[in-house]
């Protein structure tokens, strides 16, 4: 069995979580599919699974559409789809990381 580990730097994660942020707070919140995804890209850059390095293909847009998707549901179901929500982001997550080729 190959060895897994995490290979990010407290520097790295520092400058990407400062990048989501300012895209967020320039953009008013717009733009958090996006900034999800550049940290969701950092994180898989520096994962390495039984040898394998993951890659994150997932892009804002996408997921911009799913969060147009759950806010209407827990408008419409007031509020109760929003236990849900925090699953949902997580399993969109993880479909769009993959095995680095």
């Amino acid at each position: 069995m190959k060895k897994s580990e995490f290979t990010g730097k407290l520097l790295g994660l520092i400058g990407t979580n400062l990048l989501a942020m300012l895209i967020t707070i320039i953009t008013l919140g717009i733009c958090i599919p996006w900034a999800i995804c550049i940290q969701q890209r950092w994180y898989a850059k520096h994962t390495i699974l039984n040898g394998h390095q993951l890659v994150f293909v997932g892009e804002g847009g996408q997921l911009f559409g799913q969060f147009i998707k759950w806010f209407l549901l827990t408008i419409i179901t007031i509020g109760i789809y929003g236990f849900w929500v925090k699953i949902k982001m997580h399993a969109w997550v993880v479909s769009k990381t993959e095995l680095a080729k």
